[in-house]
């Protein structure tokens, strides 16, 4: 038992003295290398050592650490040694011997960042630094696709649209969020300042924009939200169609309120030729009339109607009116004794 920890001992000495001496020893050259993953899967860390000697695991040393020299994985004597890694990267690495590579699984956006992967030769003379390589991680989380919705129109004007696009869980910061307008002969763009808002523990963006624009009323319209990662990649919401408005009828009329149209119209014509009627009535002057003035004057002075008789000859309409006259009087006497 002695012997197994003191054994233990010493290897965590040993790796701990080779941290300290490859934070001191500059690294090659070559550039880092990128390697992209996504939120929540797996990103792999690449080493690429040649092995031009052949040498086997049991001879090597080998561990990744990240930019804080924090450790991730150690491979010593072809074991692995957990006791060096650190508790965030415990059960979340694997290393793959055929292509020495490290792969860290379930990758947050906290992960991103330079890594660097070590490889030493036992020798009789103790440990030699024999290979080193820098790797750079970035995280990825892919936005989901834009959402357009409307909202309630507030403006008099009915042409007038409202609405709001939206997108959530993606990261890095996109550059820009717009809406695109088009119809059949044109093409128009609106911008919004970008809201967006961050998660303090998986740092992923909601973004959204609000707009409003008029809309030709008289041609079908297409509505798309873009959302613009980079330069060249740009994610789009599903078109959102707006149909040309039809002309709107003229309300249909109440049955009743025609009745009652007619009916009135029908009084006032009735209305009219009755006044006609009685005003004609009055101006044309009937022969009892006159008969009746004849029959006042030859009362008021019968000498002067037996004279006019004696000197003038008979008027026919006089003599009509004394037929008129007696038939009249004869009619009314025998109504009397009737």
């Amino acid at each position: 038992m002695r012997f197994k920890c003191t054994m233990g001992l010493r290897n965590t000495l040993i790796v701990m003295a080779l941290l300290l001496s490859v934070s001191t020893i500059p690294f090659s050259g070559a550039a880092s290398l990128k390697s992209h993953a996504f939120f929540n899967e797996t990103g792999e860390l690449p080493c690429h050592f040649p092995n031009t000697q052949n040498l086997s695991l049991d001879e090597l040393v080998i561990f990744w650490q990240d930019q804080n020299k924090l450790v991730l994985y150690e491979l010593f004597k072809g074991q692995e040694k957990p006791n060096n890694v650190n508790p965030k990267y415990i059960g979340r690495t694997s290393f793959d011997q055929d292509s020495w590579t490290l792969r860290l699984h379930n990758v947050q956006i906290k992960d991103t960042g330079s890594y660097q992967c070590f490889i030493h030769h036992r020798r009789s003379q103790g440990l030699v630094s024999i290979h080193q390589m820098s790797s750079d991680l970035i995280v990825l989380a892919n936005f989901s696709q834009p959402e357009i919705r409307l909202i309630a129109n507030q403006t008099e004007k009915s042409n007038i649209i409202n609405l709001t696009c939206s997108s959530i869980q993606g990261y890095p910061e996109p550059q820009r969020m717009y809406v695109s307008l088009n119809t059949t002969n044109s093409s128009s763009t609106y911008d919004a300042v970008m809201k967006k808002s961050q998660s303090n523990i998986t740092e992923l963006y909601n973004v959204s924009i609000s707009v409003s624009f008029p809309i030709p009323p008289e041609t079908n319209v297409t509505i798309f939200c873009a959302l613009q990662l980079e330069p060249t990649k740009i994610i789009l919401s599903q078109p959102y169609n707006i149909d040309a408005k039809s002309p709107v009828p003229s309300p249909p009329v109440p049955d009743h309120i025609l009745w009652i149209a007619a009916l009135l119209v029908t009084v006032v014509v009735s209305g009219m030729v009755f006044l006609t009627l009685k005003k004609r009535k009055k101006k044309q002057p009937g022969p009892s009339n006159e008969c009746e003035i004849i029959k006042v004057e030859e009362k008021e002075s019968e000498q002067t109607a037996k004279r006019v008789e004696l000197q003038e000859p008979e008027r026919s309409d006089e003599v009509q009116c004394d037929v008129n006259i007696s038939k009249t009087a004869s009619d009314s006497k025998s109504a009397t004794d009737f």
